[in-house]
């Protein structure tokens, strides 16, 4: 009996081995639980240094404001802030007292708790007295935090003068800048503001610099917007020339050489410039008022010519009309007209790598 049961236990099959749990796994759970407690930990020591503050346990300073007393730490302001280190080392007595007036009660408050929680809840309705604030006593986080939150949709036209003022005052150069654009597009509306008026009053300077730096501002935009133009007529020069060269070599539609099987009028083109250039080939053709400066047309014609020529690598391969004449009168031209060719070809050159338009 007994040697039954021991063979049904040896037949019998063994049993599972629990699931392999490899490194990674392990180091994922860890890494996860170990979030968890940092987050943990992390909101547990706001809270108790908030309650420090709020219940003023252990408070050793009294800061005096406009409208009452908040109790503070002493280590923690003077770790906090160099300034206020100095302030409560000049004070004298067993409970030491600093004065912080100016600003509001509760935007000394916000600051304070902030000093000790790094609290940031009650910012946004105090930012510009907090800015003052941080920069006074040279709290460097509270500052950029300050910045950071005005940089992203404070501005409006009643503020933006006050706020620039303060940018000024407490070296903020980027905010400067914002504040300067800001004004720029909404003076007509600013410039009626009550802080606008004020302004002009108190600091006349500042607004002479204002007006003159939209003035800069129009003109260094009226000259990019005519740069930009110059450069869409000459990348239409450059277009011309290549059109120029289409036709000449390979046809198109109705045009082209003898040797060559030609589109018809509704083919497409890939070149805009080839339509307008085909009917001035057509009428420079068979134009017979030929006399200097007596036709518009075929004066421009001339001038394209001349400007293919100039632009023109080939000395004897190139398939334009009157390329290489117009290359050999090019040694007899005056210096002035030439030095005017010149130009006009480097500014079609710039226009065409400005655009990224290749050459045929």
């Amino acid at each position: 009996m007994a040697e039954q049961e021991g063979n049904n236990v040896s037949k019998s099959s063994p049993p599972r081995a629990p699931p392999f749990v490899g490194l990674d796994a392990i180091r994922s759970r860890r890494k996860g639980s170990g979030e968890r407690n940092c987050c943990a930990a992390e909101g547990s020591r706001m809270d108790f240094w908030d309650r420090l503050f709020t219940e003023g346990y252990g408070a050793d300073v009294r800061v005096q404001t406009n409208c009452g007393i908040i109790s503070a730490h002493a280590s923690v302001l003077g770790m906090a802030s160099p300034v206020l280190k100095s302030m409560l080392n000049n004070s004298k007595g067993r409970r030491k007292s600093i004065s912080i007036r100016g600003v509001p009660h509760d935007a000394v408050r916000v600051f304070i708790r902030y000093l000790h929680t790094a609290w940031q809840e009650e910012m946004d309705q105090f930012v510009i007295s907090l800015l003052v604030l941080s920069h006074c006593f040279m709290i460097t986080s509270l500052k950029q935090e300050c910045l950071q939150k005005m940089e992203k949709g404070f501005l409006t036209t009643e503020n933006v003068i006050d706020v620039l003022q303060l940018a000024r005052l407490c070296d903020a150069p980027r905010l400067c800048l914002l504040c300067y654009r800001f004004i720029a597009k909404r003076f007509d509306a600013i410039s009626t503001s009550k802080g606008w008026k004020v302004m002009r009053k108190s600091n006349p300077e500042l607004a002479k610099e204002i007006v003159k730096s939209i003035r800069h501002a129009e003109l260094r935009k009226q000259e990019r917007l005519k740069r930009l133009e110059e450069r869409k007529i000459y990348l239409q020069l450059h277009g011309a020339m290549e059109a120029l060269i289409h036709i000449c070599r390979d046809g198109c539609r109705t045009i082209g050489p003898i040797d060559k099987v030609l589109k018809g009028s509704d083919a497409p083109c890939n070149y805009p410039a080839c339509k307008g250039l085909e009917f001035l080939v057509r009428h420079f053709v068979g134009c017979k008022n030929r006399v200097f400066g007596g036709c518009s047309h075929c004066k421009r014609m001339w001038q394209l010519l001349e400007l293919h020529a100039r632009l023109c690598d080939q000395m004897d391969e190139c398939s334009v009309p009157l390329c290489r004449q117009l290359k050999e009168k090019m040694q007899y031209r005056k210096k002035k007209d030439d030095e005017m060719w010149n130009m006009l070809v480097s500014k079609v050159l710039e226009a065409r790598i400005f655009s990224g338009a290749p050459f045929l």
